[in-house]
């Protein structure tokens, strides 16, 4: 994580030799899984103390192929309901390309 504040998380995640598929490109369930992970952080920001969440729907753009550097998440909180939460991340490379489009749809949990 390199930022964190209310509603919104950012995180940043090297790409590495062993993360790359047969086309020697990221492969793509971990740029979704940086994205899903950099999503859930900043809802958890709207959270109160007796809320939880879990992940119920998560749709993923690929909007471009990355082999090496730095990917970084960004996440934003869109709305937050009574039973839902909805957040959107845009993954960019270290040169600011885009790189993957996620948005997602998380249920609240209400301790009790």
């Amino acid at each position: 994580m390199i930022e964190f504040k209310d509603g919104y998380a950012r995180f940043k995640m090297s790409v590495r030799p062993e993360y790359l598929q047969g086309a020697k490109t990221m492969q793509g369930g971990l740029i979704v899984a940086l994205a899903d992970e950099a999503i859930a952080h900043a809802m958890m920001s709207k959270l109160g103390p007796d809320e939880g969440l879990t992940t119920v729907e998560l749709k993923s753009n690929f909007l471009a192929g990355v082999s090496s550097g730095d990917l970084i998440a960004t996440a934003t909180v869109f709305k937050k309901g009574q039973s839902l939460i909805i957040g959107d991340c845009l993954v960019t490379d270290d040169k600011e390309k885009n790189i993957c489009r996620v948005s997602a749809t998380f249920l609240l949990l209400k301790h009790k």
